[in-house]
């Protein structure tokens, strides 16, 4: 099939794909577990009606493990591919994250409104675009394939029965090559395959310097609260250049292109004046060296100030991992830091919350070749391979799962949309071109 027939498809669809991005993104399908989670449902039937349109099997899924966990309602549609043809694992996630502050959205965060080429919302982007790219491919498609389509409800949270899921559904699931739509492009207009990601470790710290709180007036001096103390054995985790400093974690500066320092600053909102930190390439800093946050802290607020030297505070550190290292051994290098650089002998306490895999893609394949040639024809830009900083631990279990088949990680994100912040948002132009690439991808398996 031709690009332009499938083209012409596409945008003749695009009003009403427009239509039914709107009406997905009103369902706030927030999969945390302190929302209510009836949208959840909601959100999973409403992609199972589309794809049983597509004359697709469909089945909503909600598993319970032996563990006892229970999953949050998936997505399994499949149909079978002619003789001689290969079959394809299309996956996506339907679930969101929090929207945070309302007031800092410019527009109700579930109402997806378009302003200058965007459509804004909480999902546009991540990633329920990326459920309607496959859903829109497949339809504007006449591949003759193997379609497996699996869109997952738990990814915002961790994935934390995705394991259990591949292992009870892995002959419904196994497929020749797996699309996965749920990350990025180069930058608006300019289309990128995603060929490593980082690790991530999530760890929580408990720095303990009193066995109660006393008063600040009385106490102050000899003992240093708990929060100052805490915050100088942050302070060890990077050097002055602000480069990671954790003995034996991996750093590589080595990749394809680079990302001028006044885009990184306008793309990231960097305040005029602050310096950047780190060494090397602006994308090794962001794809194959180690990161390291604090994300999280329990302290009084200012309105519930008391004057006291506070006896212990707990934190959480976000480290990203250098593709090719194992995230366990290197959580155990954190860790290891932490205890061995406490300030004043304080008492400090570890417990790993997370530990999931980096991504790094082997030698070019014969579907890599297909997606590439697909995406320069539906952008008319050649496209790039980039890394991602951020972390899609899932796919590593997809390539363990599944080893012979061939993944191609793509997405409708750039760096204007905001994923999981106030007003993300989809650049509506990128969205029908990955549809245009993701169908002449399916169509040219076929062939």
């Amino acid at each position: 099939m031709n690009t332009q027939l499938i083209s012409s498809r596409v945008d003749d669809a695009m009003p009403e794909i427009l239509n039914e991005l709107t009406e997905f993104v009103a369902i706030p399908s927030i999969s945390s577990a302190s929302f209510d989670q009836a949208p959840m449902l909601e959100s999973a039937q409403w992609i199972a009606q589309r794809a049983k349109k597509l004359g697709l099997d469909t089945e909503v899924i909600q598993l319970h493990t032996e563990s006892g966990l229970v999953g949050r309602p998936a997505i399994l549609a499949s149909r079978p591919a002619q003789e001689g043809k290969p079959t394809v694992l299309l996956y996506a996630h339907h679930d969101v994250q929090p929207v945070g502050d309302v007031a800092e959205w410019k527009s109700e965060p579930f109402v997806a409104v378009e302003r200058d080429g965007r459509l804004y919302g909480r999902g546009t982007a991540d990633d329920k675009a990326g459920v309607l790219v496959h859903l829109a491919a497949i339809e504007a498609a006449d591949p003759g394939v193997g379609i497996r389509l699996f869109i997952e409800g738990e990814e915002e949270v961790g994935s934390p029965t995705f394991v259990d899921f591949l292992n009870t559904y892995r002959e419904q699931l196994a497929a020749d090559v797996i699309v996965v739509a749920d990350s990025s492009n180069w930058k608006a207009g300019a289309p990128a395959l995603t060929t490593s990601l980082r690790g991530v470790v999530q760890m929580q710290v408990e720095v303990k310097v009193l066995d109660h709180a006393v008063h600040s007036g009385f106490f102050g001096g000899p003992v240093l609260d708990a929060v100052t103390v805490a915050s100088r054995l942050i302070s060890t985790l990077h050097d002055a250049d602000g480069n990671v400093a954790v003995s034996g974690l991996v750093q590589e500066d080595d990749t394809d292109v680079d990302y001028p320092e006044a885009d990184f600053r306008r793309d990231a909102g960097v305040l005029e004046g602050v310096k950047l930190a780190g060494s090397g390439s602006f994308t090794s800093r962001l794809w194959t060296k180690p990161a390291i946050s604090v994300i999280g802290m329990d302290v009084p607020s200012v309105a519930a100030v008391s004057n006291t030297i506070l006896p212990s505070v707990k934190f959480v550190l976000s480290m990203r991992v250098t593709p090719g290292q194992d995230s366990h051994e290197a959580a155990q290098m954190l860790a290891d830091h932490l205890r061995k650089h406490a300030p004043f002998g304080a008492h400090v306490d570890v417990t790993l919350s997370e530990a999931g895999s980096a991504f790094l893609a082997g030698a070019e394949t014969e579907a890599t070749e297909i997606a590439r040639k697909a995406l320069a024809e539906a952008w008319g830009v050649e496209p790039v391979s980039i890394g991602q900083g951020g972390s899609i631990p899932f796919i590593a279990d997809l390539a363990k799962a599944f080893p012979q088949a061939q993944i191609l990680v793509t997405g409708i994100e750039d760096p204007d949309t905001r994923a999981h912040s106030a007003n993300e948002s989809l650049h509506i132009q990128d969205f029908r071109n990955a549809i245009v690439a993701e169908a002449l991808t399916l169509s040219r398996l076929g062939n």
